[in-house]
């Protein structure tokens, strides 16, 4: 690589990260706060000090809150996720405090629009900000650390186990059961989308094919899909009968492709089709290391 193109693939991240953190800000301000929606981790908890000390700004106090969390996160994960989080943490606070100072605050709008539009922002937000190998502090950084402990459960779900607790706390500060009902579906949504960012551009399925015309529909969909194909080896359980069983993993566009060939080749074919949650080798995503 030359210097030019060694720079650009350092900065890149932190811009990605700055965008993101601009869209986390904005969702915040203008979905969450006007409308006195819960919001989970250390900015809900700064939405709990805020609503019983207004002249203390929400930013501000969730750059205070971090600091013991980013301390621990730097002996438990190493400098790169803490320097990245750090950048990501600042910029998304100032970014509060700054748009509410040179815009005002945003006016109140529909609370169920307020959840969706809310959600969306902040789950795709926080889905960049985690693709980038970064946190915004706070909640995302524990759940960054249970990770390393619970690497089976996706980040999205993780995040909504512990926002949970702070977004009941929001409601009981607010005095307002519908705080917290509202904060639930944006912390659903959120969590949707989050997830749909991090796994979902991998989004694949997987086909169990049981036919006596195995070979040959194998061969199709080498052929003509590009897919590899595994044969498992099946026996009925009430015939008792030897089967071979095709295992075939696809992206979710190829599913009609993949069906239409089968019922071509063997019109009595067995199939079953079942969600991957991931899929890791040729043709799909590479597995890289500190992978959530």
């Amino acid at each position: 690589y030359s210097i030019k193109q060694r720079v650009f693939k350092t900065l890149l991240p932190y811009l990605w990260l700055t965008l993101a953190s601009l869209v986390y800000a904005l969702g915040f301000n203008w979905c969450y706060v006007p409308n006195l929606i819960g919001f989970g981790g250390i900015t809900g908890v700064g939405q709990i000090i805020n609503s019983f000390l207004p002249q203390v700004p929400i930013g501000m106090v969730v750059i205070v809150l971090n600091l013991p969390l980013f301390a621990l996160g730097w002996k438990l994960i190493g400098g790169h996720l803490l320097v990245t989080s750090l950048f990501t943490m600042v910029v998304s606070s100032l970014a509060i405090d700054g748009m509410t100072a040179l815009l005002g605050p945003f006016g109140p709008m529909e609370p169920l629009l307020a959840c969706i539009y809310g959600g969306v922002l902040m789950g795709a937000s926080l889905g960049v900000v985690f693709l980038q190998g970064a946190t915004t502090g706070g909640t995302d950084l524990i759940a960054r650390l249970l990770k390393l402990k619970l690497a089976w459960l996706p980040m999205g779900k993780l995040l909504m186990i512990i926002d949970l607790v702070v977004i009941v706390a929001v409601a009981l500060a607010f005095g307002n059961l519908n705080s917290g009902l509202y904060g639930l579906v944006a912390l659903y949504i959120s969590t949707l989308v989050m997830d749909m960012v991090l796994y979902g551009l991998d989004n694949a399925k997987v086909a169990y094919v049981i036919s006596d015309s195995y070979q040959d529909i194998a061969d199709a969909i080498i052929r003509d899909i590009d897919r590899g194909v595994t044969l498992l080896n099946g026996q009925g359980a009430y015939s008792g009968a030897e089967k071979k069983v095709l295992m075939v993993a696809f992206k979710q566009r190829q599913i009609v492709q993949i069906k239409r060939l089968v019922k071509e080749i063997d019109p009595v074919a067995f199939v079953i089709v079942c969600e991957a949650h991931e899929v890791l080798g040729d043709g799909f995503r590479e597995y890289k290391q500190n992978d959530i």
